[in-house]
């Protein structure tokens, strides 16, 4: 069986979150395309060139440490706006949501480039308070030293970066349902996802 289900949505909206928790729900393999960018990210903060670690990605990148750490984030948010990159990482991402047994993606474009065929998709937002609020609970647990009004500072910088950049701009496919999850408890959340998928899936 062949199902793709594509979410998107701004930083810290909970798309990973519900991505995962969908995948597990149904069995479906998941993908965090960002953790590509984040990679690539990484990748060109030990000096490779953007273009050509996109292009030499395998897997295994995918598992190095400190891929969530901020300074990893801004790197991977600066990568994504290269159409070189982007167009490098296509493949990888079209070849995953096509495996048999299902897959989940979630990332910025999968509903609108990557995956405009997907079976179900879900545009998962929330107000850039709450999205603010959850990032800096993250940074604190993980260790790094952070406050709300400069991780909001960073939320809508990033925002801009994503919504306004030429090639692939972040924004719900005209087929997309919308969930936001600024009031949202993670298993409201989920629960509201898991649905809109089941009533996608066929009979």
């Amino acid at each position: 069986m062949i199902f793709t289900v594509a979410i998107d949505g701004p930083a810290a909206a909970g798309k990973g979150t519900v991505g995962r928790a969908v995948a597990a729900h149904f069995g479906f393999a998941h993908l965090d395309t960002g953790l590509l960018y984040r990679a690539v990210g990484a990748l060109v903060l030990k000096g490779a060139e953007p273009v050509a670690a996109a292009r030499g990605l395998v897997p295994e990148a995918l598992e190095q440490p400190g891929l969530r750490s901020p300074e990893v984030a801004q790197a991977a948010s600066e990568v994504a706006v290269i159409p070189e990159v982007r167009a490098a990482l296509l493949d990888f991402q079209r070849g995953f949501a096509r495996r048999e047994g299902g897959a989940v993606l979630d990332g910025r474009d999968i509903g609108t480039v990557i995956c405009p065929e997907a079976e179900a998709k879900l545009f998962v937002t929330a107000s850039a308070e709450a999205r603010a609020g959850r990032r800096l609970a993250e940074l604190v647990e993980a260790g790094h030293e952070a406050s709300f009004d400069g991780v909001l500072t960073d939320v809508h910088a990033r925002d801009r970066r994503d919504s306004e950049r030429a090639e692939a701009p972040l924004r719900p496919a005209e087929d997309a349902y919308v969930l936001d999850t600024s009031d949202l408890s993670i298993e409201a959340a989920v629960a509201q996802a898991v649905a809109r998928v089941a009533a996608c899936r066929p009979a």
